[in-house]
């Protein structure tokens, strides 16, 4: 997950709540299975809370949080792409605006533009047929939580 990109305490936190049958632990639990520092633990989940992968949930009868990976967690951060393209589209639109479409730098923009308006169509009709398609498989009853 580092090599996609992601900050590296965040990749070992989201990898410990991926393999975790209940996909939830609190910060000290994630601390001693992965020998860091509650601080560590904190940067990490709090980067994680911030692109909508983690969620922070109150322990019943206790003071204590407990951090959970998002229900379907990665149909949820290709979604949430689509506003970033789009973001994305309307300020390089604005460049093109700037830059005149007739010049190099202009039409570069407006090629990256086109490209992020078909990625973001593609993106939304694929995440449709993937709904579909998980409704076809057998993924067992954990899967079927928080759905």
């Amino acid at each position: 997950m580092t090599e996609a990109g992601m900050q590296r305490m965040a990749s070992r936190v989201f990898a410990a709540l991926l393999a975790d049958d209940d996909a939830a632990m609190t910060s000290a639990e994630l601390s001693e299975a992965l020998r860091i520092s509650p601080a560590a633990v904190s940067g990490a989940v709090g980067y994680l809370t911030r692109v909508s992968m983690v969620s922070r949930e109150r322990e019943p009868g206790s003071r204590r949080d407990r951090y959970r990976l998002q229900n379907e967690v990665w149909y949820t951060a290709f979604a949430d792409r689509d506003r970033v393209l789009t973001r994305w589209e309307e300020t390089l639109g604005e460049g093109v605006r700037t830059l005149g479409a007739d010049t190099p730098a202009g039409a570069r923009l407006a090629e990256t533009v086109a490209f992020f308006d078909f990625l973001r169509k593609e993106m939304s009709s694929m995440l449709d047929r993937w709904k579909t398609h998980r409704d076809t498989l057998d993924l067992g009853p954990a899967a079927d939580r928080g759905r």
